[in-house]
């Protein structure tokens, strides 16, 4: 699930400068490239709790920028023996703990699903991000507005700048197609209409 109208929209307002401070980063042996506004400080941290009970390895990209933090988080589990929602569960109730949640959807990117949310905490900052399980690995991307006020533009800049090989699922070909037809009218502002980012899409008709 890419980009949608209103996000678009906010990018081109953002001028060519922005965009030239933007740069795209490929890790190739973690299967992923995401957008920073600057080169990222990257920490290897020996155990990140992925799971109820489990810790793995994971590699921690950061930037702190103009008010806004930037964090791309990739934990391995492989041969780890773990399962998705368990991953999902674990990672969204620690981003969201103490915190007010203001979306929780669930997101796509080619044919990788996932989640994505958004949470406000009571110290005025503001986190969007989407979490997928993946190649045996965590991806978990947060862009936080540290304090309140300026406009939120460059968090959905990062969070829609993730992507994966197009070619790689974490669904089977009868799960896609199941989310396919709970979505009977097709998806408004998809890239593949009818093809949803799963049950619960919030732009996907349901009669």
């Amino acid at each position: 699930m890419r980009l949608i109208a209103f996000v678009v929209a906010a990018l081109v307002a953002s001028g060519p400068v922005a965009a030239q401070e933007w740069k795209e980063y490929a890790y190739i042996t973690e299967g992923f490239a995401v957008a920073f506004p600057g080169e990222p400080q990257v920490e290897a941290v020996a155990m990140y709790p992925i799971a109820p009970g489990k810790t793995v390895p994971a590699n921690v990209y950061t930037l702190t920028q103009d008010n806004h933090l930037f964090k791309m988080t990739v934990a391995d589990g492989r041969d780890a023996m773990l399962q998705e929602a368990a991953v999902i569960d674990t990672a969204v109730k620690q981003l969201t703990q103490g915190a007010e949640v203001k979306v929780d959807y669930p997101h796509r990117i080619y044919r990788i699903y996932g989640r994505q949310f958004s949470v406000a905490r009571p110290n005025g900052s503001l986190t969007t991000a989407a979490v997928f399980f993946a190649n045996e690995r965590l991806y978990l991307i947060e862009s936080t507005k540290l304090s309140a006020g300026g406009n939120d533009t460059d968090l959905i800049r990062f969070q829609q700048s993730l992507t994966f090989d197009r070619n790689v699922p974490n669904r089977t070909t009868q799960q896609i197609e199941a989310i396919r037809a709970a979505c009977l009218r097709g998806v408004a502002g998809n890239d593949r209409p009818g093809n949803p980012a799963g049950v619960g899409d919030p732009r996907c008709a349901q009669d």
